[in-house]
């Protein structure tokens, strides 16, 4: 009996994990023990998700709640070491770039324990966002490397990497929205807001994500970017689900009249809101005219969506995104912002692709790689 430890501590990790866990229910002879470090420990943020993908309750929940990345990342492995310890899996698989991953990594490559990385090779190449220094070091440490894009293999092979540890696989995230899509069609989240009644299609809307520090936490750069939405926003609704920490500081900010007063998209505006279920959001994004983020999954997801996305950063490690499919990376000046956006609105729709191995498959391909190395590597 083979022996997996899955972690997972932000809503990003949550819809990549979601295929994993699906696919492990076919294989009689892997047992699988999954961990949230409660790095996301918001109902809001992460019970909901749980909800929303039909991910079981986590068998083991280290409750770390917020703190400085260092303290946050120092408590995961505390509590982390003890949890492996006593469940000795064959390999510990980590997804995507937060605390969590990094943390559960270390601990485990220290222990001996095997190390699978989920979206390996992902470079913004900016060694200023707090990302980019977990990926790097969680593919120094890990024994498999599983890679969405092309770009991805050819970072880890320039830093080193030896080639039979990589593996261009596809992308976890995109299993979870294909495999959703139809049931997030279903959600009343349209009508909610007032953009579609009694069956009819919705007007045009926008939608807003923005959580990244290098965004939220800056006055001048928040406003910046809430200045060139609220113009763009006079021409349709801009839904946006607002991260705790970014209301946070919009309010401290003094920012707040960006902000419609409506509850609904009956009026233009940047309309605020909750954040949302991974159903409600996935409708509320595969519906919208134009996408505005500074998220690298929902430029992922657009791309699959065929929606347009506005990236608001000066820098993308999912360049795919840009190369195949609909996303603009313009930064966070207004006059670069609007002029991306007015671009899509009176310019010819683009005809995006779908990414190489982007077809829902992904999550098979891990498994059966997995196995195949734990076998080969007489693990079990």
């Amino acid at each position: 009996m083979m022996r997996l430890l899955s972690v997972v501590g932000a809503r990003p990790n949550f819809m990549k994990i979601a295929p994993i866990v699906e696919e492990l229910k076919k294989v009689p002879d892997v047992e699988h023990c999954l961990v949230h470090s409660g790095q996301h420990y918001d109902e809001l943020l992460s019970g909901n998700f749980f909800a929303d993908l039909g991910l079981p309750n986590p068998d083991v929940n280290l409750q770390v709640g917020s703190g400085s990345h260092a303290v946050q990342t120092a408590e995961i492995m505390k509590r982390i070491e003890p949890v492996l310890l006593e469940y000795k899996p064959q390999m510990v698989l980590v997804v995507g770039d937060v605390n969590s991953t990094i943390a559960a990594a270390l601990t485990a490559a220290k222990l001996g324990i095997g190390v699978a990385h989920i979206e390996a090779g992902l470079r913004s190449f900016d060694p200023t966002m707090p990302e980019e220094i977990n990926r790097k070091l969680t593919d120094a440490i890990s024994s498999l490397l599983f890679v969405t894009e092309k770009s991805g293999v050819e970072n880890l092979k320039h830093e080193g990497v030896p080639a039979e540890r990589i593996f261009l696989v596809g992308n976890v995230m995109i299993d979870c929205l294909l495999r959703h899509r139809k049931l997030a069609a279903k959600s009343p989240i349209l009508e909610s807001l007032g953009m579609c009644r009694n069956g009819s299609g919705s007007g045009p809307y926008g939608v807003l994500t923005l959580h990244r520090p290098s965004n939220v936490d800056d006055p001048k750069t928040l406003q910046a970017i809430l200045t060139a939405v609220d113009i763009l926003s006079a021409n349709f609704p801009v839904f946006f689900p607002i991260h705790p920490r970014t209301r946070r500081n919009i309010q401290n900010f003094g920012l707040a009249q960006y902000l419609s007063d409506s509850k609904s998209g009956e009026h233009a505006g940047i309309v605020p809101l909750d954040p949302l279920g991974y159903l409600d959001f996935l409708c509320l994004n595969d519906r919208a005219r134009i996408v505005l983020t500074d998220s690298g999954g929902v430029q992922e997801e657009t791309t699959v969506l065929g929606v347009p996305c506005l990236t608001l950063r000066e820098n993308t490690e999912r360049p795919t995104t840009v190369e195949h499919g609909t996303n603009q990376v313009v930064g966070v000046d207004p006059d670069r912002i609007l002029a991306g956006a007015y671009a899509i609105l009176e310019g010819p729709q683009r005809s995006p692709q779908r990414p190489p191995l982007w077809d829902g498959k992904t999550a098979p391909r891990i498994i059966a790689i997995i196995r195949q190395h734990l076998q080969r590597d007489g693990s079990v």
